[in-house]
């Protein structure tokens, strides 16, 4: 599992934190609450809770998102819901009905979160003017994030591109005698780029081609940005070899170890669980 990310906007004049675990976004209703009235943020919280039409939009969304919701507990608390006696925590409709849509969080960024989904229904009964300016500042957050990906994933492509260059320049100087034809060239250099795919990748351009028919690009364009940081590194290291002489088939082995060790470095470092 992942590391849980954070985030935070500001929405007139309010900062909202967001964190996102298991690839899904989490704003704080605290934080939401807290435009309306900063010193009752758990009283506005458990008030909304208690609302007959707050507790069906609940359960609607867990039934839809969540496998493991207990549908019979729900309709306990659905038949109290509204009544001057009924009271609900976000605590307590977790424990009874094992939904995943509200949770809370201890420490610095402490307070009841929700699911965008829910979050943005909570904002609209705390102002409606609130939640488009949530929804707005939420929408430039995620747009900003994505360029940011795509920023970082174009960066290793180009380097990837550059040690590429390194790389077919080691196999001209030193694979490539100077009187084959081109052809002869260039079929050199797609053996060694399909060293580079093996070891990395654990096929072939064309094994890849086959797998993927109606794929636009090549293999490299599909390849996540830890395996294009590899990728790079890869390169560099075949270049160093091919001119120390090491024949093909060593170089496949050294390259995969390293491409093993890299690739549990960055995977781990992103917080991805890696199977054993």
């Amino acid at each position: 599992m992942k590391k849980p990310a954070k985030a935070s906007i500001e929405v007139r004049g309010t900062v909202v934190n967001i964190v996102t675990q298991n690839e899904e976004d989490y704003i704080c209703l605290t934080d939401i609450a807290r435009f309306r009235n900063p010193d009752a943020t758990d009283d506005l919280i458990r008030n909304w809770l208690r609302n007959r039409n707050t507790v069906e939009f609940l359960g609607i969304w867990e039934q839809i998102h969540n496998p493991g919701f207990n549908p019979v507990e729900f309709d306990g608390i659905r038949m109290q819901a509204g009544l001057n006696s009924f009271a609900l925590t976000p605590k307590q409709w977790n424990e009874r009905t094992g939904a995943i849509g509200l949770i809370s969080k201890a420490g610095r960024y402490g307070g009841t979160y929700a699911h965008k989904d829910i979050a943005f229904e909570f904002a609209s009964w705390i102002s409606v003017e609130f939640k488009l300016y949530l929804i707005k500042e939420f929408q430039r957050l995620k747009d900003e994030e994505n360029d940011r990906l795509k920023l970082d994933w174009n960066l290793q492509r180009t380097l990837a591109k550059i040690n590429y260059r390194i790389h077919t320049d080691a196999i001209k100087d030193t694979l490539i005698p100077p009187s084959i034809t081109k052809a002869q060239a260039t079929a050199v250099y797609a053996s060694e780029a399909d060293l580079l795919n093996v070891a990395l990748f654990g096929q072939t351009a064309k094994q890849w081609r086959d797998a993927n028919p109606g794929a636009e690009g090549n293999l490299r364009d599909h390849a996540l940005l830890e395996q294009l940081v590899v990728l790079t590194n890869l390169e560099s290291l075949n270049s160093v070899l091919i001119r120390q002489g090491l024949p093909q088939p060593e170089r496949l082995t050294t390259l995969n170890d390293i491409a093993i060790t890299q690739m549990r470095t960055l995977l781990t470092a992103s917080g991805v669980k890696l199977l054993r």
